[in-house]
């Protein structure tokens, strides 16, 4: 099929799917001769001027892009901010995310001053078996060289079927040749609980980085690793969670809540009101949970933090949500394509609208200033009679604000002092490690490693002062430690070291017995209204 034809036909598609879902008619969703008529109209109005454009512009036109990345995402943002247009590979890594998986070698890599880096190996994958690390720089693929390739071009290159050996040439701090790696490709699974362990004794602590089609799963299994009956309190970190699949938003829901507590509810103008309820409910398991959210925690987040909140299941702390309430169906499109369209939005369990205002404000305002309503909204009640607000997402009952780097801390973390430095050589931490093969969790950063600091600094024109080095040592010697015990033991113990001071996490801890005291009240309130007396939790 010729491009400006293929283009022609996948606008024709999303309009067709659109018209049929919804976004885009009145309120009749059946087809009237006027609707017809003008759908046709459009059509041929827009033909044309692709055609013109073609013929006349000053330079040749990529029509795919002229399509794929301007006239469709263009209609599309002019209905809401969230429905979207996904060009082949954009559908096929919203696949994976969605499925929790995908072949290649596991690792996380990133650009850096014109080269692909390795952030972090995967635990237990090919890459992190075959001995890279972190900080490595790719030069080849299958002697293929990454130069001028995007990281994006890099990523593809690594990945490919089950079984399928891909040789990877990466130079690394202490090393005067390349190294080069064989690694055999296997499935690697999209943890989205990326991290479970006991934060201190009795409190268990999880990481929910995402919602997809092993969520559920893995949650079961993260609290049966931690033995979540037994616990004093459980710390749910979805901070900077993005969201995900509605149905894995409702499972999780479900393992908290008791059994026939709404967990969500959600429709449209061209749908019919659904609501989820907590089928099998917690089974009695009535741990305190603290949730942990920020302003980057959206749409399936928000649906497990509101059923939580409305219900004084457990305490919300951190800072208010992103705010993202829309319903989208996805739509696979001709070429591998797709559409995801708005077609419902979610309300909490007490009738909160998640949704925030987004008609009133630019796209540019939506997605980074993020700006909290003056004045609520809605104003509705939990089980035991708190009040809670709608309309802007999902506000903590504790607010603790993300604390704020210093300027030097910023100038640090914006040379890539610790990992790896604009100057395009090995960061402190890489030339640590380079040095020094044997790391053990007993490290700490002591004078010797801090004068090594000021060295690698100095060497490399990064400037600095004693006095900010004495302002800031705590912070410095808690990123030394937690780059090192990352690139040696992987992400989990390097988490373990940054969330030793972090004060939305230690204020969670703190409010554990707040949280079983809300959730024993809210019961006992439910069972009074009801008439019956509560099992005791």
């Amino acid at each position: 099929m010729r491009p400006e034809r293929r283009g022609v036909f996948l606008v024709v598609a999303v309009l067709l799917v659109s018209a049929v879902l919804g976004g885009i008619y009145g309120p009749n969703v059946r087809a009237t001769t006027a609707s017809t008529d003008d759908f046709q109209t459009s059509v041929r109005d827009f033909t044309r001027v692709l055609d013109v454009v073609q013929a006349n512009y000053a330079e040749p036109v990529d029509v795919d892009k002229a399509v794929y990345q301007g006239a469709i995402p263009g209609m599309l943002r002019m209905l809401d901010p969230h429905s979207n247009f996904f060009d082949a590979r954009q559908f096929a890594l919203l696949r994976e995310d969605q499925r929790g998986k995908y072949y290649g070698v596991g690792m996380i890599v990133a650009p850096r001053e014109n080269h692909t880096v390795v952030m972090a190996p995967y635990v237990g994958a090919p890459a992190y078996n075959a001995g890279i690390r972190p900080g490595d720089v790719i030069m080849k693929v299958d002697d293929k060289s990454t130069d001028g390739l995007t990281t994006s071009d890099v990523a593809d290159m690594l990945k490919g079927a089950k079984g399928t050996v891909v040789k990877i040439t990466i130079s690394r701090e202490g090393y005067a040749e390349p190294l080069v790696f064989t690694v055999i490709r296997d499935e690697i699974p999209r943890h989205s609980v990326d991290i479970a362990f006991l934060l201190r004794p009795g409190i268990g602590y999880v990481r929910l980085s995402g919602f997809n089609e092993t969520t559920d799963r893995e949650i079961a299994d993260a609290l049966k690793q931690l033995n979540a009956a037994s616990l004093d309190g459980l710390i749910l970190d979805m901070r900077g969670n993005p969201g995900g699949l509605l149905n894995e938003a409702v499972a999780v829901g479900d393992m908290f809540l008791d059994k026939n507590q709404l967990i969500v509810s959600h429709h449209g103008r061209a749908s019919t009101e659904r609501r989820y309820y907590a089928i099998r409910g917690n089974q009695g398991d009535s741990v305190p949970l603290v949730i942990l959210v920020n302003g980057n925690s959206a749409s399936a987040t928000e649906i497990v933090s509101g059923a939580v909140q409305d219900h004084d299941r457990g305490l919300i702390v951190g800072e208010t949500t992103f705010g993202k309430g829309l319903v989208q169906t996805v739509t696979p499109l001709s070429e591998n394509t797709g559409l995801a369209l708005t077609t419902a939005r979610y309300y909490t369990p007490s009738g909160r609208l998640i949704q925030r205002d987004y008609k009133s404000v630019s796209l540019y305002e939506y997605h980074y200033e993020r700006k909290i309503p003056d004045h609520p909204s809605e104003v509705k009640l939990t089980d035991s009679g708190r009040q809670v607000t709608g309309g802007g997402g999902i506000t903590p009952d504790i607010n603790v604000p993300a604390p704020k780097l210093t300027k030097f801390e910023e100038t640090l973390l914006r040379s890539d002092v610790f990992f790896y430095s604009n100057q395009g050589v090995g960061g402190f931490t890489r030339f640590y490690l380079g040095t020094r093969p044997t790391i053990t969790k007993s490290f700490e950063v002591d004078d010797s490693v801090l004068r090594d600091l000021r060295t690698y600094m100095s060497k490399h024109d990064v400037r600095y002062t004693e006095p900010e080095i004495s302002e800031n040592l705590d912070w410095i010697k808690r990123k030394i430690k937690q780059e090192v015990f990352l690139s040696t033991f992987g992400e989990q113990e390097g988490t373990k070291v940054q969330l030793e001071a972090d004060p939305q996490v230690q204020k969670a801890v703190e409010a554990i017995p707040q949280a079983r005291a809300l959730y024993e009240n809210a019961r006992k309130i439910v069972a009074q209204r009801a008439g019956i007396t509560p099992d005791q939790p």
